[in-house]
């Protein structure tokens, strides 16, 4: 199956899906920007959020903030008319998975990530898990952005590719293994992404982290890419933490990442 772009519309939250996604190639600039809240606690992260209100429309939830405050702080940011991306990659037994995934359905997420090396059946559990009413769209997660080939042979993933083409060999295993599960969309650095695009399809959902602006240090992501090189890359949607949250103006930097986004279109 493909894994298209127009179901991620479809998803908990209600939002207006053929208005907005109803092609990868002709989307609203802000649902193809995610700002990363990685906070400690809620409240700096809704105060984050308050201050890109109409210039930002996704921010995503990971396991530093979603430990601190649980779907409280999905719930509060759904409140004020966001989405939410819930970044927990979930890796566990199947049937530990499919628990964890009905426990925030209804919660008002739109996207939910589990890890791809967790397996097929695995994934095949969080799919049929997530296939009741109000259950976020799945996202599996192939090889996290702050891994090398080095950090891969070191956990037991080798062959005999180059550091380059190991790093890609793993990710396309992951992204064939989640397509086969039935899973929604793919999580994958820029420098995957034309591979996993062909290997999913023209109209795939590739969800791309990593994203450094030009100038910017990559801080401990190993496999980074600017905006503009992430969308001609094959990206649907790209995740921006530090550079965002950390600037001087938070408002006026993610203004910048989606001029960028835009002008790459």
């Amino acid at each position: 199956m493909d894994i298209t772009a127009t179901q991620l519309e479809t998803g908990s939250a209600g939002t207006c899906a053929q208005d907005r996604m109803d092609r990868v190639d002709r989307v609203d600039p802000l649902d193809r920007l995610i700002v990363a809240l990685d906070f400690p606690s809620a409240e700096p992260a809704l105060e984050l959020a308050d201050r890109l209100q109409g210039v930002c429309r996704w921010f995503k939830v990971g396991m530093e903030l979603y430990c601190a405050a649980g779907n409280s702080v999905v719930a509060r940011l759904r409140e004020r008319g966001f989405e939410v991306f819930l970044d927990l990659k979930l890796h566990d037994i199947p049937n530990t998975v499919a628990g964890a995934v009905r426990s925030v359905t209804g919660v008002g997420a739109s996207l939910l990530t589990i890890h791809a090396c967790g397996g097929e059946r695995m994934m095949r559990a969080a799919v049929e898990a997530a296939s009741a009413p109000g259950a976020p769209r799945l996202l599996a997660v192939t090889v996290l952005t702050s891994m090398d080939a080095a950090e891969l042979r070191a956990v037991g993933v080798g062959d005999a590719a180059g550091a380059r083409g190991l790093v890609e060999a793993q990710v396309l295993r992951m992204a064939r293994l989640a397509v086969a599960a039935g899973i929604d969309g793919l999580v994958c650095s820029a420098e995957e992404a034309p591979a996993v695009r062909e290997a999913a399809g023209p109209a795939a959902l590739l969800v791309v982290p990593g994203i450094r602006p030009t100038g910017v240090e990559a801080g401990d992501q190993r496999r980074v890419a600017t905006p503009a090189g992430a969308i001609a890359r094959g990206a649907s949607m790209l995740v921006v933490g530090r550079p965002i949250t950390r600037a001087t103006d938070p408002a006026d930097a993610a203004a910048a990442i989606l001029a960028e986004i835009t002008s790459a279109d």
